[in-house]
Formats: C-alpha cells, sequence, structure tokens
C-alpha cells in the first residue's frame, strides 16, 4: 500500500501582509511617550494661577508702547498659562459644537492613520486602488483646506482663537510685571506648544524612516 505524499502548508503572502498593522506602532508609542514628557515638562514651568490673578498687581496701562511692553514681558513670564487659556477656550469651543468636533477628529485621525503613522511598507489600498504617499498628502492637504477653509469649522477655530488671544493680551496690558522674575536663561521657545511641536516632528520623522 503506496503512502500517499506529504502535504506542505502553503503560505499565503498576501494573507500575511493583510494581517500586519496598518500604523507603525513603534512610532506611534513613541510619539504618545515623548508628547506626555514634553507636557509633563511643560507644565511644570507653569506659573502659578493666584499669581496670574492677584489684582494688586493689576494697573492701567500709561500708553500703547507700555501696554506693547507688558505683554511681552507677561507672554515670557506667563507662557504656559498662557496657552492654557487658549487651549481651554478652543476646547469649550469645540465642545459647545459637537459636528466641529467630530469633522476635525477625523481629520486628524486621518491624518495619523493614513500618512503620519502609517508603516512604510503598507501601501493605502481604496476601492481596489493603490495610493502612492505623493497621492495620499496631496489628498489630505486638500481636505483639510476644504475643512478648514470651506466649512464652519474654520470661522469656529478662527473664533476661539481670537477671543483666546484677546484675553491674553487683555491681562498682559493690564498686568504690571514689575515683580516678574524673568529666567534669562531659559529659551523663548520653551512653551507648551513648542513641546508638542518638537515631540510631534521627532515621532513623524522616526515614523517615515
Amino acid at each position: 500500500m503506496s503512502s500517499s505524499p506529504a502535504i506542505l502548508p502553503v503560505t499565503n503572502q498576501q494573507a500575511a501582509t493583510q494581517s500586519q498593522p496598518p500604523i507603525n506602532s513603534h512610532a506611534f508609542r513613541t510619539f504618545l511617550s515623548r508628547l506626555s514628557s514634553s507636557l509633563r515638562e511643560s507644565l511644570s514651568q507653569r506659573r502659578p494661577w493666584l499669581e496670574l490673578v492677584d489684582r494688586s498687581s493689576f494697573a492701567r496701562p500709561d500708553s500703547l508702547t507700555d501696554s506693547f511692553s507688558r505683554i511681552r514681558k507677561n507672554l515670557a513670564y506667563f507662557k504656559v498659562n498662557y496657552s492654557a487659556i487658549v487651549s481651554l477656550v478652543l476646547a469649550f469651543s469645540l465642545l459647545s459644537h459637537p459636528f466641529s468636533l467630530l469633522v476635525l477628529l477625523s481629520l486628524l485621525g486621518s491624518w495619523m492613520f493614513l500618512y503620519l503613522f502609517r508603516s512604510s511598507d503598507q501601501p493605502l489600498v481604496l476601492f481596489g486602488r493603490t495610493f502612492s504617499d505623493r497621492e495620499t498628502l496631496l489628498a489630505l492637504v486638500l481636505t483639510t483646506i476644504v475643512v478648514v477653509f470651506m466649512t464652519s469649522v474654520g470661522s469656529l477655530l478662527t473664533s476661539a482663537l481670537t477671543i483666546g488671544i484677546a484675553i491674553v493680551c487683555l491681562h498682559g496690558a493690564f498686568r504690571v510685571p514689575d515683580d516678574l522674575f524673568l529666567d534669562d536663561q531659559e529659551p523663548a521657545n520653551a512653551g507648551l506648544l513648542s513641546f508638542i511641536g518638537n515631540s510631534a516632528a521627532a515621532s513623524v520623522v522616526a515614523a517615515r524612516v
């Protein structure tokens, strides 16, 4: 009785490729880790809120030049607090408009998972068509332009940022900075947003390599 030949297992290369994660999980974790550490480091430079609202330190500026001088000094000293105020105004505006918030989150998710943190060996395939990185980037840029400049989302962001900046400038103009001790050794770009930007840029470079 002849024995049947042994059956070798066949590897489905296409299935194995599709089973790979669609994003570069290592780069994504690195981005979250750097973002978290940057936020902690930035928030550690936050000034006491009671110092920000000390009523005895408020006075009317003598001139427009005096206002600009106060704003410049207060921005350097309260930069993290001011960034938090603008962020809170922006967050409140978005939470009061759930549709705009959903659109922005969808746009952010598209950038993260379709381009920034997508594995370099995972081409983007939609509706049976493979898109190159350049085509994906162009589509995301055009979508962002449409969402920001041709919908109510753009006006909402502009209004929120204008209100936040107005609050900051108003406080900076009336807050007398004579009692503030500025650290000359502290870099001017060490604010909250610069920390986030530096973390994002470094992680994106790592993701695209």
